[in-house]
């Protein structure tokens, strides 16, 4: 797995065997979210998908911010921005978790949520949706909502 560097921005490439090991930068030498419930918490590099069965454990209660997408598989938008979540799960890997939610396969929690528009993304701290975006928007919009989350002003 490819995890950022919190401190330097540094890429490392992390083996999936050294998961709940400790990990450190190697440019800075800054220790790597990979370790204990960091790792299970969010420093996938790949977003991860929830359902209306795992929705509170993956995104109520993760001890890190999620950035929460909804989609559908015929929602052409929701395609054309799969790339930027992706790249954005693994920019922000182990600072951020980053989900996606077919609202079709788990209308229990669209539902919940308010979907009414898709793509949809909810930006969640502690448990609670703190700010939302309806529709494609460009990757640094979305940036600038993670990184106003994390409580930073430089992008990653």
């Amino acid at each position: 797995m490819d995890i950022r560097c919190p401190a330097c921005g540094a890429t490392n490439r992390v083996p999936d065997e050294r998961r709940g090991q400790p990990a450190r930068c190697g440019k800075c030498h800054a220790p790597l979210a990979v370790t204990g419930a960091d790792a299970d918490a969010g420093a996938t590099a790949r977003p991860i998908a929830v359902s209306d069965a795992d929705f509170d454990a993956s995104v109520i209660t993760s001890p890190v911010p999620v950035l929460l997408d909804c989609w559908a598989d015929w929602c052409g938008p929701c395609h054309m921005l799969a790339p930027t979540i992706d790249a954005l799960a693994r920019d922000y890997a182990g600072r951020v978790r980053v989900a996606k939610l077919d609202v079709d396969a788990n209308p229990r929690t669209a539902g919940m949520l308010g979907v009414q528009g898709i793509p949809a993304l909810f930006f969640f701290r502690d448990g609670r949706v703190v700010d939302r975006l309806v529709g494609a928007h460009p990757r640094g919009a979305i940036a600038e909502r993670l990184n106003a989350l994390l409580g930073a002003s430089s992008p990653a």
